[in-house]
């Protein structure tokens, strides 16, 4: 054991020994740990960032060195200024000073102008509004101080670091004089009870509604989502997709994993796209996934995450900070430009007794997240969902049931790696990130150990691996108050067994085991030999990305932050057209059900209605002899219709004050043998009367003749025509057409 590692050790001792000298102990591990990290970042300030040139004293030309990964990438020349208390930075894109001096003089002058531009129209904002003078002397102090910080170029990491905690001090004051809209001026406690008052009714009504709407239609549209989770890591290409049954028990329905050739992937794995979008294609073959649809996530390397505590406004406000980029600026302090990076953002906690609230801030550079896009697409795929390695982790932890593990205690998990290392302990569902600082020999001692006693080297490695996970644990348990007891182990390094022994040496009171997300998934037989692992952690972030779902109405942004993460650019895009999808198909699922609804109403109805003609048919024979009984009566009585008909009708011919026709009439009717029936008679109104009929035979038609000319009123009565009835052949009726001559008196 070094002299180094001897003294670590007595410090760790000390500090569990003295509760009064922890915190002392505490940074003195720190910078143990960090040392050469620390002292390369300072030799870098010293040599690389070396003042070149100034302007008004303001302006810091220097050398900065752009590295990826730890290789160097670009040497540039680099402008810094502070304005306004912020600190803009910008490169010349040259290597060549005399070409880099006018570029960075002129960004120097434009940036400046636009101050100057942006002072004034707050000078004539302020002059109208009292309110404004507190965010005025804040910023009079922030830039006396950028000031005053520029001023001792050879102190610029303490004024750096000075710069940043007066920011911090009057960021809260800047963020609660920001103003989203107009105030009434005639009667401001009035106009502020009426508002207050129409607020709460529409809360009432929209929260009515958004709750209904997210428990009814978003679990609907997150439940029907089909989506498959891809993993992209150096080793291998892995994919699945899982579904539940009727008592919401996961299954692991479809996997397939490739395993990659070291000789064909680089150490950057985005520089071998080819090779992996044909590997990705096969394992979506393989396991038989017909979804183009795809969720993936990136490394923790290439993420900046931070809970971030901003004073508290509403959803509105805090969209309109956004908007203005004032808000990342004064809470996150990126050292590029915000338009670099693609970010995602979700409130998690709202404190109105301190008037604050916590921001998740989740953000990747913008190359990075259309680098593992293009992946993908190259492979055929859609991605709509980009996340985080270790937001997966979490994930597949929440989704596992660890059968023992005691549900009472807290559990944090660890992932060991080549390339990453950290600790996440999940506090409120929302996990607390530390990360475990190695150098790549160590990194490489630690992929060398095998089972039996390992050597010293290895043995200080995992020993100050330990201390730094202590330390982490120690800070949230005192923080929390939360006792962690177990340690979820993820790993895709092959010895890990051989490493876990020694983590239990270092921290005896904590308990570590390998992460198994399968632990409570079901598995088909047609899955259980790709699964059969004795290293099952390694499947932790693909089934991870399998649970995730296209939360296109936003249901997870009110159950959990950590579910609802996206890094694609695209993203509000890709939820409209999701959003519309899922609109469409319930509509027309809607419209399909009234269909049926119809169609079953009408059968229904046919189903009632023969029913009901069977029930008449089967009275059918009682039903037609009282139609005949009733019929032969109904003839009856036409036929004597008919003759009135016809009585009436001959009696219109006569006028009721013509005596003498109406005697004659009564005559002509008492005439009328039985065989002989009247059609037609006609008056003139005067003497003639013209009578036709039909008779059955001649003699008939010459009896009522005769009886005729035997009436006293009729002076002669003739036959003027007479035709056989040619419609019936089987009667031998006769018409006839008799005149009448009444006496004159």
């Amino acid at each position: 054991m070094d002299e180094d590692d001897k003294k670590l050790e007595n410090q760790i001792n000390t500090s569990e020994s003295s509760n009064d000298s922890n915190e002392e102990v505490k940074l003195e591990v720190e910078n143990e740990t960090n040392l050469e990290k620390q002292e390369n970042n300072i030799q870098e300030d010293k040599n690389l960032n070396e003042v070149i040139h100034k302007k008004d004293g303001r302006l810091h030309i220097y050398v900065r060195q752009d590295k990826y990964k730890g290789e160097l990438k670009s040497k540039n020349w680099v402008g810094r200024l502070y304005i306004n208390g912020k600190q803009k930075i910008s490169s010349s894109g040259t290597k060549d000073l005399d070409e880099a001096i006018p570029i960075l003089e002129k960004w120097f002058d434009d940036v400046q102008l636009e101050a100057q531009n942006q002072n004034k129209i707050e000078l004539e904002v302020k002059e109208n509004e009292t309110n404004e003078n507190i965010q005025l002397q804040n910023i009079e102090i922030d830039q006396k101080t950028a000031d005053d910080v520029s001023l001792d170029a050879s102190n610029e990491i303490k004024d750096d670091l000075t710069s940043k905690k007066v920011l911090k001090s009057s960021m809260f004051d800047k963020l609660k004089n920001i103003k989203f809209g107009k105030s009434k001026k005639d009667n401001p406690q009035e106009s502020a009870n009426e508002s207050s008052q129409q607020k709460k009714s529409k809360n009432k009504v929209k929260s009515f509604f958004d709750n209904f709407f997210k428990s009814k239609v978003s679990k609907l549209s997150v439940a029907g989502e089909e989506i498959a989770g891809l993993d992209i890591s150096k080793d291998a290409i892995r994919v699945c997709q899982v579904s539940q049954d009727k008592d919401e028990n996961w299954i692991l329905d479809k996997f397939s994993y490739r395993l990659l050739d070291k000789d064909k992937v680089q150490d950057n794995i985005l520089e071998s796209k080819d090779y992996v979008a044909e590997e990705i294609s096969l394992a979506m073959s393989n396991a038989k996934i017909t979804s183009k649809n795809i969720a993936l996530s990136i490394p923790v390397t290439s993420a900046i995450i931070r809970v971030v505590t901003s004073p508290l406004m509403s959803d509105e406000e805090l969209q309109k900070a956004i908007e203005t980029d004032s808000l990342w600026e004064n809470l996150v302090q990126l050292a590029d430009n915000l338009n670099d990076y693609s970010i995602f953002h979700q409130v998690i906690n709202r404190n109105s007794k301190n008037n604050t609230m916590e921001i998740l801030f989740v953000a990747s550079k913008l190359s990075d997240v259309n680098s593992y896009s293009a992946i993908a697409k190259k492979a055929g795929l859609n991605p709509v969902i980009l996340d985080v390695k270790c937001f997966t982790l979490k994930n597949a932890h929440d989704n596992t049931k660890f059968k023992s593990i005691n549900q009472n205690t807290n559990s944090a998990i660890l992932e060991i790696s080549d390339d990453e290392n950290y600790l996440m302990i999940i506090h409120n569902n929302t996990p607390v990130i530390t990360d475990v600082f190695l150098r790549q020999p160590e990194k490489d001692l630690i992929s060398q150990i095998s089972d039996g006693p390992i050597n010293d080297e290895s043995e200080a490695v995992i020993r100050r691996y330990s201390m730094q996970v202590k330390q982490a644990i120690g800070d949230y348990e005192a923080k929390h108050e939360n006792k962690i007891n177990n340690i979820q182990v993820v790993s895709s390094l092959k010895n890990i067994n051989s490493i876990i022994p020694s983590f239990k040496k270092n921290l005896p009171t904590t308990g570590f085991s390998l992460f198994d997300p399968l632990e409570g998934v079901a598995i088909p037989s047609y899955n259980a030999e790709k699964t059969n692992l004795d290293n099952r952690s390694t499947l932790a972030a693909v089934i991870g990305l399998a649970y995730r779902k296209l939360d296109v109405f936003g249901y997870y942004k009110f159950v959990t932050a950590v579910k609802n993460i996206n890094l694609l650019p695209n993203r509000d895009a890709v939820r409209q057209q999701g959003r519309l999808k899922f609109l469409s198909g319930f509509a027309f699922k809607g419209l399909a059900i009234a269909i049926a609804v119809i169609y079953i109403s009408l059968i229904g109805l046919s189903v009632l209605k023969i029913n009901k003609n069977k029930k008449i048919l089967a009275e059918f024979d009682s039903v037609q002899m009282e139609f005949d009984n009733y019929n032969g009566q109904f003839s009856k009585l036409i036929k004597q219709k008919r003759e009135m008909d016809k009585s009436l009708e001959l009696g219109k011919l006569v006028s009721s004050n013509q005596v003498l026709s109406y005697k004659a009439l009564a005559q002509i009717t008492r005439s009328v043998p039985l065989r002989v029936n009247f059609s037609k008679m006609t008056f003139d109104g005067s003497s003639n009367i013209t009578i036709e009929g039909m008779a059955f035979s001649d003699q008939d038609i010459l009896n009522f003749i005769s009886n005729l000319n035997e009436k006293s009123l009729i002076d002669q009565a003739s036959l003027v025509a007479m035709k056989v009835d040619n419609q019936d052949s089987n009667s031998n009726k006769k018409g006839f057409t008799i005149l009448c001559k009444l006496k004159q008196s």
